[in-house]
């Protein structure tokens, strides 16, 4: 069974985020290429779960278009909000306090070499993790993340709400970025972009604060997160 070294960065700038994580990141690499040709179990990897909360930034995918920025460089500035061009899959997203981020920066061929099953691996994660508060987490399959359901009413019609999005970046099977998960988040940022490119009348955002008419202990849901992920990816967790 790996280890998996879990690290609560708090509340971390982007730029200064994303740094630590590419540090991370290429130290994993940088150790399986030194031991290439040996056998795994031979030497040990330096998994880690960064779970982090951002001040309030755009960030847009290698597939996004700029178009689903919808404020201006200076709205952006006057709203204090950064932008950030990266390197993940997937469209446009907002991160900001009350969300929970996470970077699992793991070496897959310690676990599987499938990128679709390590991504649906992070949506098991986020469902058990909503179903403890009795929120039902699910799947669409023509869209990554994870989703809820709001019924229909006699005013409005049903909709398909995403609670956690997910974008993901791997180089020798090495994984980078993760997940944003709506807890607490202030979702009238989303107003400003078309989250994850979704234009369809039926799919928005939405947060647990939202479904259950409160807010959350951000480090309670985090220690659910934690217990969650060392579940689904059978992995032992180390502070």
């Amino acid at each position: 069974m790996e280890t998996v070294r879990y690290k609560d960065l708090g509340r971390m700038g982007y730029q200064e985020a994303w740094d630590y994580q590419t540090a991370v990141h290429q130290a994993l690499i940088a150790h399986k290429i030194n031991h290439r040709g040996q056998p795994l179990e031979s030497y040990a990897q330096a998994h880690q779960l960064l779970l982090v909360e951002h001040p309030p930034v755009y960030t847009l995918g290698k597939s996004g278009s700029m178009d689903h920025l919808l404020l201006t460089e200076t709205e952006l500035r006057e709203r204090g909000i950064s932008f950030f061009p990266i390197n993940r899959g997937g469209d446009i997203t907002y991160h900001g306090p009350g969300q929970i981020v996470g970077y699992p920066i793991l070496d897959l061929e310690r676990f599987f070499t499938d990128v679709h099953r390590y991504v649906r691996n992070i949506e098991e994660v986020i469902i058990r993790t909503l179903a403890v508060y009795g929120i039902e987490g699910y799947r669409i399959k023509e869209y990554t993340g994870v989703w809820t359901k709001t019924p229909a009413t006699a005013t409005q019609p049903a909709m398909q709400r995403k609670i956690c999005a997910i974008g993901v970046h791997l180089s020798r099977w090495t994984t980078l970025h993760g997940w944003a998960f709506n807890v607490n988040t202030d979702l009238g940022y989303f107003q400003h972009i078309v989250p994850c490119g979704i234009n369809d009348d039926d799919k928005t955002v939405t947060s647990m604060a939202q479904l259950l008419g409160r807010e959350l202990p951000l480090d309670e849901v985090k220690q659910q997160i934690k217990i969650h992920f060392a579940e689904v990816f059978q992995c032992q967790m180390e502070e």
